[in-house]
């Protein structure tokens, strides 16, 4: 009876021996134990509880025991093939942006400019809860193109802590995306943290540099501050606050050493500086250790992030310095940008692909199916158009009219100028009593007489 009922149940006598109480220690308390030794995946598991209760029929003996060989080796065969390769991952979206700090004062700002251009954003942050003023400023936008789609659905918050998380949690945010904007940095309200600048503005944005090495962005922008290269007054001041300029020097340093196509944005002060500040100051945009102090505004600097993101040539690899003055003139930020110099050699024109060339017509479409030869450019318009002759200058001539008109010809021949020798014919045959050209108009008008200066005398007595 005890054979029977295992054979009823559809269970092997190999996994029955495995389960005895000799190995185990314990008898099994429910037929839920009746499995193997090795836990499987809830979904593997859910396969082999349909297997067993389709083997509880009503079966003779001989069946439900060559069903249980059955599967024992249909899942020894299925343990041998080889899972099946993995699909190649998408290319990067090129319009999808990843913002690190978006709710900071720069990418806030950063957020917003980038869906004017048409970008899509993922805005990182550490708790969604906090980006709802970031998710009420984007709807307040007004786009120029689509106004069907609106603002927010080119938005997604990801939660995302760059300090805690995980180099692939981090990756995995960033997804598609191939641009990743860093404007991270430690708050100044936790001014008594020491180790603020350290974990933020290196090591959190150094884990960023490595998750974007690893999801292969295109480019990134990582904005940081003036004087993390230069010693000077009063931007040195700045590492007052444990060390910040050092701290983002190192970073800069991880983000170089990484080998992605990176610019790097070292604006002014910008806790003074209010939007309005751009329309008295104008954006000024120079090369790296040129300054050591000045002011910039948020906005300005989040114009500049949606400029580099549009023109991501112009901004390849290199280093620059925002600042804004009145005196500055009023500039396009990308002649701003592509008068400095970058760090590496500028990888080639990116190629036009199918659709974006424009379609010219084939000779053969655009001829009527036949090839019109190409006409050869003359080299002189006189030898186009019959009626035009080249202007000559007239050469003296002896007083006889038939000399004159033989050395008109001799000249246009000499000068290789063709229907020359059909001028001087003629000039002959229009009048025989053409007089030759005098040399003087004095000569030509009797009348006129020419300028003279009067005679010195002698004086009178």
């Amino acid at each position: 009876m005890e054979a029977w009922s295992r054979l009823k149940l559809g269970v092997s006598m190999d996994t029955v021996a495995s389960l005895s109480p000799l190995r185990h220690g314990h008898p099994p308390s429910s037929p839920a134990a009746c499995t193997t030794s090795r836990r499987p995946s809830p979904r593997l598991l859910k396969v082999k509880q349909r297997s067993n209760i389709s083997s509880c029929s009503n079966s003779p003996p001989g069946a439900g025991r060559s069903r249980s060989w059955s599967r024992a080796s249909a899942s020894a065969s299925s343990s041998d093939v080889t899972p099946p390769p993995r699909p190649p991952q998408k290319e990067k979206e090129r319009d999808l942006v990843f913002v690190a700090g978006a709710t900071g004062r720069v990418g806030s700002r950063a957020v917003r400019e980038l869906i004017k251009l048409g970008f899509r954003v993922r805005a990182a942050v550490r708790n969604a809860e906090r980006a709802s003023s970031l998710v009420q400023s984007v709807q307040q936008l007004k786009l120029d193109g689509d106004a069907a789609i609106s603002p927010v659905q080119k938005l997604e918050i990801v939660e995302c802590d760059l300090e805690k998380q995980p180099r692939d949690g981090i990756a995995k945010a960033i997804g598609k995306a191939s641009l990743v904007v860093c404007s991270i940095g430690a708050s100044e309200k936790e001014i008594l943290d020491v180790t603020g600048p350290y974990r933020i503005d290196y090591m959190a944005t150094s884990n960023l540099v490595q998750a974007a090495t690893t999801a292969k962005v295109e480019h990134f922008i990582l904005v940081t501050s003036l004087g993390t290269n230069k010693i000077g007054f009063p931007a040195f001041l700045l590492n007052l606050f444990w060390g910040v300029l050092c701290w983002k020097r190192r970073a800069e340093e991880a983000l170089i050493a990484s080998g992605i196509p990176y610019t790097i944005i070292r604006p002014g002060g910008m806790e003074r500086p209010t939007d309005a500040f751009k329309e008295t100051h104008n954006l000024v945009v120079a090369a790296e250790d040129t300054y050591v102090g000045g002011l910039v505004s948020n906005l300005q600097v989040a114009e500049l992030i949606g400029c580099m993101a549009k023109n991501r040539r112009a901004a390849y690899c290199k280093v620059v310095e925002v600042v804004a003055e009145t005196t500055a003139p009023l500039l396009p930020m990308e002649q701003l940008l592509s008068a400095i110099p970058s760090k590496r050699q500028e990888p080639p024109a990116e190629e036009e692909t199918e659709e974006a060339k424009p379609t010219e017509p084939k000779p053969d479409e655009a001829l009527g199916g036949d090839q019109a030869p190409k006409a050869e450019r003359p080299l002189s318009p006189y030898t186009a158009f019959v009626d035009l002759k080249p202007p000559s200058s007239p050469s003296p001539s002896p007083p006889s009219s038939s000399s004159a008109s033989s050395t008109l010809a001799l000249d246009s021949n000499a000068n290789g100028i063709p229907g020359s020798s059909n001028a001087s014919d003629q000039l002959q045959g229009e009048d025989d009593k053409t007089q030759q050209r005098p040399l003087s108009p004095y000569t030509r008008y009797e009348e006129l007489k020419p300028p003279s200066s009067p005679t010195p005398s002698a004086p009178k007595t």
